[in-house]
């Protein structure tokens, strides 16, 4: 009785949604993708592993998968599930948007990478059908993966995103490519081949216009029961209903959910079922990698190790070069391109699919698809390593970049200027009161983005990484009459004020800071003058009240300041500083009446 329960697909059923709750919560918690952790858990306990010692352990039969083929619903359908919520985060829309980037290097960045990995394996001795299969597989990149490791705002996110929503909407007539070269079409001469595409292209076209006529109806008599339940009932009968009908005509039915998601993606009710079918995508996922990873005979690899990592590597070094120099051409920065390179190197989860779509075509031998589900399935484990060595590269090159960059743009930056390094609000506030008094600066800002809007407004701002010493030194040569650092990172501003003081002994160095714990960390830095935002915060919230309370401006101007002062003494006590800086010390000295030279006094912040 043990045995037939510890064999069942019941079991099996509990070992993956076992690993699956506990591999999401755990990775989470270390701050690593929980498809890394997916992927791990199945070569634990698959049959290659574990579940190969069942025969000596009875007991690992309630924590292991010892039958291949018992998990191959489970993985049917996580693919189902997993291609459905990529239809579900695509829409018409939203590519339009973003049309040249996804239609122009997207589309050269996959069938490029495609192209060149399909001319490397058929120099190797694979078929040209084969060819064309691995290519278009392993081109593809991790939608996954890559977005949570960089996010969509900054120049390297948006590129991958634009390339991932590429590959998201090519994986529908990749599949459709693949099934319609099946050889038993070819076999039979052009005629049924054309035929099974013309028919499996009218059939997506019926299945895209019938869904946005219907689905608004289903999805409103489903939302009128207000029974989450029955929503999402209609949710996964769509789902199954679409499967069906790609399968009966001959294609897989990972297509009919993929469709499925896209046309649901067009409706109204396309938010709510994205909410509601959350929980499914996750899970959809975690299976379907749970299953790759017990697809991984470590046998193999350690027999082949040399094979697949030469593999892995060749895979990543085309589609680095490949996207690095199409970003490049576009008009990325060097070191933007660098980064997405590296990091889109990676073959993806939807290459699993592509794979075992080429199987079922029998473009590809099961033995061959075994192979590179390996190389895939390691190359999504090290896609977190491939972010961090992206980011290095785009450091390396940004560096080189970035010094070419700021000799340009101080060319054109006069001698003797105030530098305002950040022009972030308190950056813009900074220099409009420098216009107001007619003092002349120059500010730099790290984000390129904003520079440039900046300067169409009519402000002298360049960019330029504060963070890189290259500023420093080729900042020496425009003698700057001062320093004024306004950005929101203490760790940064203390960092360069230590920097500013060392290459600048005589200059005066402003500096925000957040609290008076930071501003006396700044004092010590070396900085002229810290001012901490919470207590001016509190100084000009009283001078307000005190004024609206019928307290005369001159008196409450004056108290303001001497508590400042007050302050200030207080702070340069708790940085163990004895004396005010020279140069506070100088101003403070030249303000005082005269007569009163001897007093030692404290300037304003």
């Amino acid at each position: 009785m043990q045995d037939q329960f510890s064999t069942s697909g019941f079991s099996d059923a509990l070992v993956i949604l076992g690993a699956a709750g506990l591999v999401i919560p755990a990775f989470a918690r270390i701050r690593i993708s929980p498809i890394i952790g997916f992927i791990l858990i199945g070569m634990l306990v698959g049959p290659h592993a574990l579940g190969s010692l069942t025969g000596r352990y009875p007991w690992l039969h309630f924590v292991t998968i010892s039958n291949a083929h018992a998990i191959e619903p489970f993985a049917e359908l996580g693919i189902v599930l997993l291609l459905f919520s990529i239809g579900l985060e695509l829409s018409f829309r939203r590519l339009w948007g973003m049309r040249k980037l996804v239609f122009g290097v997207g589309a050269a960045e996959l069938f490029g990478s495609a192209a060149l990995i399909a001319l490397v394996l058929y120099f190797l001795g694979q078929t040209p059908a084969a060819s064309i299969g691995l290519g278009l597989a392993l081109a593809l990149s991790s939608t996954a993966i890559v977005l949570p490791l960089v996010g969509t705002h900054g120049p390297v996110g948006r590129a991958s995103l634009a390339m991932l929503l590429f590959e998201d909407v090519a994986l529908v007539p990749i599949v459709f490519a693949l099934g319609a070269m099946a050889p038993q079409a070819a076999n039979v001469g052009i005629g049924p081949l054309l035929q099974t595409m013309l028919i499996g292209g009218l059939v997506a076209v019926a299945m895209l216009f019938a869904g946005r006529l219907l689905l608004p109806q289903l999805f409103e008599q489903a939302a009128r029961t207000k029974s989450p339940e029955m929503f999402l009932a209609a949710c996964l009968l769509v789902v199954i209903v679409a499967s069906l009908i790609t399968r009966g005509i001959g294609f897989s039915p990972i297509l009919g959910a993929l469709i499925a998601g896209i046309v649901i993606a067009e409706t109204e009710y396309g938010g709510e079922v994205e909410v509601i079918t959350a929980p499914f995508r996750g899970l959809g996922l975690g299976i379907f990698l749970i299953t790759v990873g017990m697809s991984v005979d470590m046998r193999v690899v350690a027999e082949q190790w040399s094979n697949i990592l030469v593999a892995l590597l060749a895979v990543l070094l085309i589609k680095a070069l490949v996207t690095g120099f199409l970003l490049r051409i576009s008009g990325a920065k060097a070191s933007v391109a660098a980064e997405t390179g590296v990091l889109m190197s990676s073959p993806s989860e939807t290459t699993l699919i592509v794979l075992a779509s080429a199987v079922a075509a029998k473009l590809i031998a099961p033995e061959t698809a075994a192979f590179w589900q390996i190389v895939t399935a390691l190359g999504l484990t090290v896609t977190p390593l491939l972010a961090k060595l992206g980011r290095l590269a785009g450091s390396q090159v940004g560096r080189q970049e970035l010094a070419g960059e700021i000799d340009a743009s101080l060319d054109t930056a006069a001698e003797g200027q105030v530098m305002i390094l950040g022009f972030g609000r308190v950056g813009r506030l900074v220099a409009d009161m420098m216009e107001t008094h007619g003092k002349d600066y120059i500010a730099v800002d790290a984000d390129v983005d904003v520079a440039a809007s900046a300067r169409k407004e009519g402000y002298d701002v360049i960019f330029g990484d504060v963070a890189h010493s290259e500023l420093i030194e080729r900042a020496r040569r425009k003698n700057p009459s001062a320093f004024i650092l306004t950005m929101d990172n203490p760790v940064l501003v203390r960092r360069l004020a230590r920097q500013l003081r060392e290459a600048f002994p005589d200059l005066p160095i402003v500096a925000r800071a957040r609290d008076t714990t930071h501003a006396a960390q700044l004092y010590k830095a070396g900085v002229t003058d810290a001012v901490p935002e919470t207590l001016e915060a509190s100084l000009q919230l009283s001078e307000a009240a005190l004024v609206d309370l019928g307290v005369a401006m001159g008196p409450v101007i004056a108290s303001i300041h001497e508590k400042r002062s007050e302050l200030r003494a207080k702070i340069m006590t708790d940085a163990n500083l004895e004396e005010i800086p020279r140069l506070g010390r100088r101003r403070a000295r030249d303000s005082q009446p005269p007569g009163e030279g001897s007093k030692r006094s404290t300037p304003a912040l």
